[in-house]
């Protein structure tokens, strides 16, 4: 369409819903894991790859309600499992954006490489790097992320534009 040619003289009135970002939802979901008291997450897109992080943070022990906008309760007081599977996340990329959140409360995280990715490989080298900088053992082996830590230390930015 090239333009739209409105006629009669009669303002507009009404309403657009507009969803939430899927890149922006994802972060931000992953970022629950890192509350112990529940958090409200809202406009949140329905799209699998929500539907696919609920199932992983459900997986893990969390526990999510949904509400008929698409707003999403996550309580993740009671996550007692440290895994994300390649059999849940093998569809997505965003499956590396809960072993942050998941190192830094836990200690301990165990997350699948990512997959679904049609245009190519997506590496999580930053990722990795990153989290070794803030003090954080972790080994890549069978398609799994495994990473321990007692505590991240923060590290300026600059040790990532040296490299």
């Amino acid at each position: 369409m090239d333009k739209l040619i409105i006629k009669g003289g009669i303002p507009l009135q009404g309403e657009v819903r507009i969803a939430g970002a899927k890149n922006a939802a994802l972060p931000i979901l992953a970022a629950t894991l890192l509350a112990d008291s529940p958090m409200r997450v809202g406009n949140v897109p329905h799209l699998q790859d929500i539907t696919t992080t609920m199932g992983l943070l459900g997986g893990m022990g969390a526990t999510l309600v949904v509400d008929e906008k698409m707003g999403i309760e996550a309580d993740t007081a009671s996550i007692t499992r440290f895994h994300a599977p390649y059999e849940l996340v093998k569809t997505m990329r965003a499956s590396i954006l809960v072993l942050g959140p998941m190192l830094s409360r836990f200690g301990e995280a165990e997350v699948s490489l990512p997959g679904g990715c049609a245009i190519g490989s997506r590496p999580v080298n930053l990722h990795i790097d990153g989290l070794r900088a803030m003090g954080a053992d972790i080994s890549v082996e069978n398609g799994y992320i495994r990473a321990r830590a007692k505590r991240l230390r923060g590290r300026a930015s600059s040790w990532i534009w040296s490299r």
